[in-house]
């Protein structure tokens, strides 16, 4: 047995700080990818913004005359939301 191998008891001691453990996890990631990941967020946040909008101008009568809890208000609120909370997570993707 080498004992060149075997840390020093004050080493294993101390816990590594969670920092250093996270920046070694991470890895490269290339300019390419980014773009494209961002890309893709924010293609997706735009499409669903503009056709949930859409549907919901031409299913309008439909779900007034329901008088459902939800209202159109909501409903464009919660396309809205989804729609921003996309571009936020694209944003991110291509500057963090």
């Amino acid at each position: 047995m080498a004992k060149d191998n075997i840390p020093p008891l004050h080493t294993l001691d101390r816990p590594e700080k969670l920092q250093d453990i996270l920046k070694q996890d991470r890895g490269d990631d290339c300019l390419p990818c980014r773009v494209i990941g961002g890309g893709a967020f924010l293609g997706l946040a735009a499409y669903s913004y503009y056709s949930g909008h859409s549907q919901l101008t031409k299913a309008q009568a439909e779900i007034l005359a329901s008088k459902s809890f939800f209202g159109m208000r909501s409903r464009r609120w919660a396309i809205t939301g989804l729609s921003c909370g996309m571009a936020y997570l694209g944003l991110y993707r291509l500057f963090n």
